[in-house]
């Protein structure tokens, strides 16, 4: 299958496009500078142009940005570093969603399959804590509203990720087009890292391993879903693959929970060099006694990816960014 791969030089698509090569497919990644471009060829080299090829975008968040139409769509901001919720993280999810879909309406009539990356932010209700009289599952939405949205990054962020795949939701429901739509919903994405140039670039969710093996993270922070870079890189090529099972329906994509002192023990256990810089205290912070309640029937009965183990993905991360960090 031809596909086109939006956001190509970010964390998760890096694996997305690995992925679609091992299986056959032919790539056209869509990136933001040349320079990018450089890099994620400089992964593959000797590939020839009919399997890999570029085509650069400058700015996602531009309505025309899209013109040759796409099948995997993972380009959209994940970080908290910003005084504009709106510009910078609203804007380029809700109007590259958008614009993707639209241009592949008039541009890509040849189009089928359309897969989305969204969130765990588009699934969890903020406002309820681990809210452990409940269970997620694909069917759950995040209410955040647009006044909301405004009070913080996180806030933010959240609501951009529920705004965007509630847009191409509606728009599948309003116009009706030739291709299908599947969206993908993980929490946090662990896994090693390719393209890293510098503990700046590190992807916001690996941060928080770095935090570990750096010694900065003092077990505050609460625990978590989570889910592997890898096998979330493989639901997505089998979301496009799999054409009638997947076809216009919603994944919560997680194996489960973590916490920050399960990470440092598999740090310590695996990197008895980096023991002494692990903080980690005994606080409570049990994976077991509080977190979300989950139900992933549906991912597993129609997507049925081999869940990777926490230990193995930690170790994986560590393995690729402890030079760097």
């Amino acid at each position: 299958m031809h596909v086109l791969l939006t956001g190509g030089s970010g964390f998760i698509a890096a694996h997305i496009l690995d992925g679609l090569l091992q299986r056959g497919h032919s790539v056209v990644v869509t990136v933001r500078s040349q320079g990018k471009a450089d890099l994620v060829a400089s992964a593959h080299r000797g590939m020839e142009k009919h399997r890999l090829d570029f085509v650069i975008v400058e700015d996602i968040a531009r309505e025309d940005a899209f013109q040759k139409g796409a099948v995997i769509h993972t380009a959209s901001p994940f970080h908290f570093n910003t005084t504009n919720v709106q510009k910078d993280l609203l804007d380029p999810a809700i109007i590259g969603t958008k614009g993707i879909l639209k241009s592949i309406e008039e541009k890509a009539p040849s189009v089928r399959r359309v897969v989305i990356t969204s969130s765990f932010a588009a699934v969890v209700n903020g406002s309820k804590g681990f809210w452990p009289e409940h269970t997620y599952s694909e069917a759950d939405w995040n209410p955040i509203t647009k006044e909301e949205a405004s009070k913080s990054a996180v806030s933010g962020y959240r609501a951009s990720k529920t705004f965007a795949e509630r847009a191409a939701w509606e728009f599948i429901e309003q116009r009706r087009p030739k291709f299908t739509l599947t969206t993908i919903c993980p929490p946090l994405v662990f896994g090693p890292v390719k393209h890293l140039s510098s503990p700046e670039a590190l992807n916001t969710c690996n941060q928080r391993i770095r935090d570990i093996i750096q010694g900065t993270d003092h077990g505050q922070l609460p625990p978590g879903l989570w889910v592997d870079v890898r096998d979330l890189a493989l639901g997505h090529v089998l979301a496009m693959e799999k054409e009638d099972a997947a076809a216009n329906k919603r994944f919560f994509f997680t194996p489960g929970t973590f916490s920050s002192k399960e990470v440092a023990q598999i740090v310590g256990k695996n990197f008895p060099e980096l023991q002494h810089k692990l903080q980690i205290v005994n606080s409570g912070d049990n994976v077991k006694s509080v977190s979300y309640n989950i139900n992933i029937d549906h991912t597993n009965r129609i997507l049925g990816v081999p869940w990777t183990s926490l230990e193995k993905s930690v170790v994986d991360t560590v393995h690729s960014i402890k030079t760097i960090v």
